[in-house]
């Protein structure tokens, strides 16, 4: 499990590309890089990284579910997940 700190950075970096979002599209379409270079590094998309919501992980992230491969299958088995079962034929 990821530490608190990384997650909360991950969070963090989200509101700040959110909150910058529609300045950095009026720069770019002006073509006013200096004004891109003034703003926060963390506002650029760029540098988000997805994490399971719930571990924290960075690797195995599956986008549909916005949990990694690992506690994905762990609700799975469990049968918390709805809609899903373990496959048998």
């Amino acid at each position: 499990m990821a530490k608190e700190g990384i997650k909360a950075r991950e969070v963090k970096r989200q509101r700040m590309v959110e909150k910058y979002a529609e300045k950095r599209q009026a720069l770019k379409a002006a073509g006013d890089f200096e004004g891109l270079d003034k703003l926060p590094k963390n506002s650029s998309p760029v540098r988000l990284h997805n994490r399971c919501k719930l571990t924290g992980r960075p690797r195995g992230y599956m986008r549909q579910f916005g949990i990694s491969r690992v506690t994905f299958r762990e609700m799975a088995l469990a049968g918390k997940i709805p809609g899903i079962r373990k496959a048998s034929w």
